[in-house]
């Protein structure tokens, strides 16, 4: 099959033929439909990520037809799915009490695991697999990745976001955006932080009530002007560490950060101001990912319009231009994301 393999860190990925991959007992071997691009797969490309080495196949994104299922598997050939990150074990005791994103045994496409950057992928734990709904192209399916279901959990399984409450997004890439549309969608009051003109009145075309552009300074002094005394719930989306003190800074007292940026590689130790933390008494909460068994949730929402996951993918790319589209991350980027769908160009 045809993959695009990372043979040195920020180097272009090399386009090659490489074998099919081997269909496991409990899991499903995909064609491939589409593949997001992430912030996370640039960690990898830029090697600061300690799973990603020279030889992947990066892509964790990814929906699919089915052209094998392995005997342990309930779907069949001709099954469209779509496929959280994590593809937890469904045995240990966290994942018999549900919470599956901290699961011991789990597996990660494009991060220890061949991804999807590819024609095909092998995914085993196949019952971690949901349905792709007829009304959801490949496309915005993909485009739902990491981004969208991080998104879901953090907000209504992480901070119990309520209607009504100020919530404050720093950074408006993939999750950034994914995260004022469902906080919109929850009822909340949604104000953004980001460098980049294009991406904050792109925000507020989509519903953000007030956008604030970090270069200016004391962004947490004026998400607590705006909102009169601090943000409810607080959503980092970078995994730096200027924009976690900006976070945790624009709180009120007993709110709620939440921390979806990845922090890795230089990034992975901060120092925070845990003054603020203990003064005004607030709780900080790590989320990565989205638990299996909560797409339903999730995918009723989106098929019934009240969340419109539309303005999340920008552009869709060819399996040769995701070297580009990595590198592109180096620098601020344009609004929205791009999602791989031509696997031969």
């Amino acid at each position: 099959m045809r993959a695009a393999v990372l043979r040195e860190y920020r180097a272009p990925l090399s386009l090659e033929q490489v074998p099919d991959p081997v269909c496991e007992a409990d899991g499903v071997v995909l064609r491939v439909l589409a593949c997001g691009i992430c912030r996370s797969d640039w960690h990898g490309w830029v090697g600061e990520h300690a799973k990603v080495k020279p030889g992947a196949i990066p892509g964790h994104e990814y929906c699919g037809e089915v052209v094998q299922a392995g005997p342990l598997a309930k779907w069949k050939p001709g099954d469209r799915v779509i496929a959280p990150f994590i593809l937890a074990c469904g045995e240990c005791p966290e994942c018999r009490s549900g919470q599956t994103t901290i699961c011991k045994s789990q597996r990660v496409p494009g991060f220890g695991e061949p991804g999807a950057y590819a024609e095909y992928i092998s995914v085993p734990h196949a019952h971690n697999l949901t349905r792709l709904p007829d009304s959801l192209t490949p496309a915005l399916a993909a485009g739902l990745g990491c981004r969208v279901t991080t998104a879901w959990h953090a907000l209504t399984g992480r901070a119990a976001l309520q209607a009504g409450e100020w919530l404050a997004v720093h950074g408006t890439g993939g999750i950034g955006l994914s995260v004022l549309l469902i906080g919109r969608a929850l009822g909340a009051r949604v104000i953004v932080v980001d460098v980049v003109q294009a991406r904050l009145d792109h925000a507020l075309s989509l519903g953000a009530e007030a956008a604030v552009d970090a270069r200016q300074g004391d962004v947490a002094a004026r998400i607590i002007d705006l909102t009169g005394g601090g943000a409810h719930v607080s959503v980092e989306a970078l995994g730096i560490e200027a924009t976690t003190n900006g976070s945790i800074e624009c709180l009120r007292p007993l709110g709620r950060h939440v921390q979806v940026g990845l922090p890795t590689g230089h990034t992975a130790t901060m120092q925070i101001n845990m003054n603020a933390v203990y003064m005004k008494q607030l709780a900080l909460f790590g989320t990565r990912g989205m638990p299996a068994w909560r797409y339903p949730s999730l995918l009723s929402m989106v098929e019934t319009g009240r969340i419109d996951v539309r303005p999340i993918v920008a552009r869709s790319v060819a399996l040769s231009q995701a070297s580009a589209e990595l590198a592109a991350f180096d620098a601020p980027m344009p609004p929205g994301v791009a999602v791989i769908t031509d696997f031969q160009g």
